[in-house]
C-alpha cells in the first residue's frame, strides 16, 4: 500500500512561532474531523523562520479534495493565518 505525502514549506515570523504550534492541535482535530483519507501530520521548524509540515494523505484524491476545501474551518483557517509566505508545496509517495 503507498500513501500520498504533502510537502509544504513555508515561512512564519519568529514573534508568531509559539503561536503557530499552539494552533497545531485545532487545525489537526480539524483535519481528522473533516478531510476524509487524513492520515496523521509532523511539524518541523527549520532554520530561518522556516517550517515543514508533512501530511499524510490516503490518497492522491484525498489530499485534492482537501486542498480543495482549503482553510474552511476555523482551527485550519487560524493556523494559515499565522503563515507570512508559502515557500512550496509537493506532493510525493510514501512507500
Amino acid at each position: 500500500m503507498t500513501t500520498t505525502v504533502e510537502l509544504t514549506r513555508f515561512r512564519v515570523s519568529a514573534e508568531h512561532a509559539t503561536d503557530l504550534v499552539a494552533a497545531r492541535g485545532p487545525m489537526i482535530a480539524d483535519f481528522q474531523a473533516d478531510r476524509d483519507g487524513f492520515l496523521g501530520a509532523k511539524l518541523v521548524q527549520l532554520p530561518d523562520g522556516e517550517w515543514l509540515d508533512i501530511v499524510e494523505w490516503r490518497s492522491p484524491a484525498d489530499f485534492a479534495a482537501s486542498r480543495a476545501k482549503g482553510g474552511d474551518l476555523p482551527g485550519i483557517e487560524a493556523f494559515f493565518a499565522l503563515i507570512d509566505e508559502l515557500v512550496s508545496v509537493e506532493e510525493g509517495t510514501l512507500r
